[in-house]
């Protein structure tokens, strides 16, 4: 398929896939920059102690994506031989190349994931292992919010902060998607993350900065974390350019998810109302049941439709909306699933 004309196309794969805006870029052309890895971008710096604020923690490591975020935050977590304890279907698990065994030695220890989205916390518990040198030695719970779309109740994570705190384990956030949470539940980000150790916050998603993710955590571990980002390649220089697009965004981007999940849902009942079988979304993300669907024919009317769309890559098919999706783009793409339904089908 082409991109000639991207400007034409409706697309619903990620949102990843945003464009920086004009507003965005000026900020990003105007930023002070340094030398990061000598410590000494100022907008770098900025970024990095805005979110540690905005999440009532002593420091941030800017990184260039969330794998590496969350690769480095259990890299300083865990040592060779130790274990962290994660979902099957969770990003850090699945989605990221095994990493942290690859890499690190760190055994993973994945449980079945709930429909809400978490782990049975009982089932976390049975799977610590004993102190015995039989074992590899759990240090570490790791969490997503959102997942698939989906976000972690705060009771929950009270719950979640409970028992890593009678165990001795560590609780780190993947928290990619975390403001979508914190919009849906309108509630303060520091709601969310108080209950967390370390979290991993993604730039590039619903955020719609072009790059970057940032750990953020005690000033001990991040310093600790910093070394890591050194093995894993994610030293840069005069990352201030990109950091400027982030803080951008945290200025300008993140009252605006509530425009995504309200585009999301209409969607998703406009679908249901066409007879498709899906997810009614919590945030900006909604699963289609292909179930009955003929997916390469859908995949192709789409594609002449010029929407984009991930028809064949997954169990369901993702709809994610975003940044770039504004209503008129959402009419056009509720309209060719529509008559897909009712002329080619």
């Amino acid at each position: 398929m082409s991109d000639t004309n991207t400007h034409d196309w409706v697309d619903l794969r990620s949102d990843t896939v945003t464009k920086p805006t004009d507003a965005m870029r000026q900020a990003m052309l105007c930023a002070a920059v340094g030398d990061d890895v000598w410590g000494e971008d100022p907008t770098v710096r900025q970024l990095e102690q805005t979110l540690a604020d905005s999440v009532a923690m002593e420091a941030g490591l800017f990184m260039p994506s969330g794998t590496q975020s969350n690769l480095v935050a259990l890299l300083t977590h865990c040592g060779r031989g130790d274990e962290y304890i994660v979902g099957q279907q969770a990003h850090t698990y699945k989605y990221e190349g095994g990493g942290a065994a690859a890499l690190g030695g760190i055994q993973p220890q994945p449980l079945p994931m709930a429909d809400f989205g978490g782990l049975n916390l009982n089932e976390v518990e049975a799977a610590i292992k004993p102190d015995d040198c039989h074992f590899a030695r759990s240090r570490l719970l790791c969490l997503e919010n959102t997942v698939h779309g989906n976000v972690l109740p705060l009771d929950y994570l009270a719950q979640a902060r409970s028992l890593t705190d009678r165990t001795g384990l560590q609780l780190h956030l993947d928290g990619a998607r975390v403001f979508n949470a914190a919009v849906a539940l309108q509630c303060q980000l520091q709601d969310i993350t108080r209950h967390f150790d370390t979290v991993s916050i993604c730039l590039s998603k619903g955020l719609g900065a072009p790059v970057g993710s940032v750990l953020l955590g005690p000033a001990g571990f991040i310093d600790q974390a910093r070394r890591w980002r050194k093995v894993c390649g994610g030293g840069m220089r005069q990352s201030g350019l990109l950091a400027a697009a982030g803080l951008h965004a945290l200025k300008h981007h993140v009252q605006r998810l509530a425009d995504d999940h309200r585009r999301a849902h209409e969607l998703a009942q406009r679908l249901a109302d066409a007879g498709y079988s899906l997810n009614m979304p919590q945030t900006n993300i909604l699963f289609v049941n292909v179930a009955g669907l003929n997916r390469e024919r859908l995949a192709h009317w789409l594609e002449q439709h010029h929407i984009k769309a991930d028809c064949l890559g997954r169990d369901s098919i993702r709809l994610v909306t975003h940044l770039d999706i504004d209503d008129d783009a959402l009419a056009r793409a509720i309209k060719a699933f529509e008559t897909f339904k009712s002329e080619a089908q």
